[in-house]
């Protein structure tokens, strides 16, 4: 969970360094002790508010809005089951940080049966949408490899 969270912060900071607005979504940001209330609760409700996505971007040229899921993974693989079956936010974006990449997929991509792994080429950097600097997140990269190598 700690790694989660400094994964979440490396990659807000590297979007808050190019320029975007970003604001902290993610249901532990938005509602305070929901956690606690929520313990014990599957509803559609309770399952929609734990799927919130961390993250919304705004782009600081084109001004498009993009919601955000950091993810760290050890092992650099991410795909469709590791969300729930009613993931709500069709249209996120899933930021995979794990000890050598900082890769991206969307929703409809893992739907389509793509996936995160560490021989894939989805780099953030490639995203067009996010028109983000690759030296800058080399840069975070770099911070990702350097404190995640350790632990």
């Amino acid at each position: 969970m700690i790694k989660g969270r400094i994964a979440e912060t490396l990659i807000e900071q590297l979007y808050l360094a190019q320029g975007f607005k970003v604001f902290r979504y993610g249901m532990e940001n938005t509602i305070p002790g929901i956690m606690d209330l929520l313990k014990g609760f599957n509803s559609d409700v309770a399952r929609e508010i734990r799927s919130m996505p961390d993250l919304v971007v705004r782009h600081p040229v084109s001004e498009r809005v993009f919601f955000v899921e950091v993810k760290f993974r050890k092992s650099g693989v991410f795909t469709i089951n590791d969300l729930p079956k009613d993931f709500p936010y069709q249209n996120a974006y899933f930021i995979i940080v794990s000890k050598k990449h900082i890769k991206c997929i969307t929703y409809q991509e893992l739907a389509e049966g793509k996936s995160i792994s560490p021989a894939s080429r989805y780099y953030l950097g490639r995203r067009d949408e996010f028109g983000l600097d690759k030296e800058v997140i080399k840069e975070y990269c770099e911070f990702a490899i350097h404190f995640f190598d350790r632990t």
